[in-house]
C-alpha cells in the first residue's frame, strides 16, 4: 500500500476520532505527508486542507457542486409538477365555480290597453322570461339574452326564483311562472285573485342535471307580470358535481 494514503487515513483518524491525538503526532503526520515525493492522488492544497483547515476548506467543492446541480434539477422537476398540478386544480375548480343571479329589465315592459302600469305580457303562447340584468355569472353558463342556464357538468344544482307583480287597485293579479328543465315543468308560482293589488312568491328547488341540460323560467300564455319588474329574480348554483364524469 502507498505510504501517502496510509498517512492521510491515519491523520484523519487522529483528527476525527473521539481520542485526541498528541500535537507531536499530528505534526509528524503532517510533515510526512507534505514531504512525500511520490505520486499524489490529490493536489497539495488537498493535503493542506486535511491538516490545517478541516472545517473551512474547499476540499469538498466538487461534491458540493454536484449536490447543487442535483438539487437544482430536482427543484426544476418539482416546480414543473407543481405547475401541472396547479393547472389541473384550476381546471377542476373552474368547473365547480358555477353560480348566477339575474333580474328582469323594467324597460321590456309595455303599457297595454286598460292598464296604467307597464307589463310583460300577456302573450298567446308560453314565453321564456329574459332575465337580462345580470349581477353574477360565475362560470358564464347563464345566457341573459335567452334567460337560459346550461349545465357545464353533471351534478346537483339549486335554483330559486322570486316573482313579483302589481296592478291597479281593484285590479286582478293574473300570472303564472314555471321553472322548466329541458322543456319539462319543474315547479311554479301563480296568482289569480282580486284580494290584493300586489304580491310576490319564491320557489327553491334542487335538481339533478346532466351536462348540457337547460333550465329557464317561462310565463304562461295569457298572463302577465306588471310594474317594478326588477323585483323578479332568477338564481342558481351548483351544489356538487359528479366525480365520475
Amino acid at each position: 500500500m502507498d505510504a501517502l494514503p496510509l498517512l492521510l487515513l491515519s491523520g484523519s483518524l487522529f483528527l476525527c476520532g473521539h481520542v485526541e491525538a498528541q500535537p507531536s503526532t499530528v505534526e509528524t503526520l503532517k510533515e510526512a505527508a507534505l514531504q512525500w515525493e511520490g505520486p499524489l492522488t490529490c493536489d497539495k492544497w488537498d493535503c493542506n486542507c486535511t491538516f490545517n483547515r478541516q472545517r473551512g476548506c474547499c476540499c469538498a467543492a466538487n461534491e458540493m457542486y454536484q449536490i447543487e446541480e442535483e438539487t437544482f434539477t430536482r427543484l426544476k422537476y418539482l416546480w414543473s409538477n407543481i405547475m401541472t398540478l396547479n393547472e389541473k386544480v384550476k381546471a377542476h375548480t373552474d368547473e365547480v365555480k358555477v353560480a348566477f343571479m339575474a333580474s328582469m329589465d323594467p324597460s321590456i315592459a309595455t303599457v297595454i290597453p286598460g292598464y296604467t302600469k307597464p307589463c310583460f305580457g300577456p302573450f298567446n303562447t308560453n314565453v321564456p322570461i329574459p332575465f337580462k340584468s345580470v349581477t353574477l355569472n360565475a362560470g358564464k353558463r347563464y345566457n341573459p339574452a335567452l334567460g337560459v342556464f346550461t349545465a357545464p357538468k353533471s351534478g346537483v344544482y339549486v335554483f330559486s326564483f322570486t316573482i313579483y307583480s302589481a296592478v291597479e287597485p281593484n285590479g286582478r293579479l293574473y300570472h303564472k311562472v314555471q321553472l322548466m328543465k329541458n322543456g319539462i315543468v319543474g315547479v311554479s308560482v301563480w296568482e289569480n285573485n282580486r284580494e290584493d293589488s300586489e304580491d310576490s312568491a319564491t320557489q327553491v328547488v334542487a335538481l339533478e342535471l346532466l351536462r348540457g341540460d337547460q333550465v329557464y323560467l317561462e310565463l304562461i300564455s295569457g298572463r302577465k307580470l306588471c310594474a317594478d319588474l326588477q323585483y323578479n329574480i332568477f338564481t342558481g348554483y351548483i351544489v356538487y358535481p359528479y366525480a365520475d364524469e
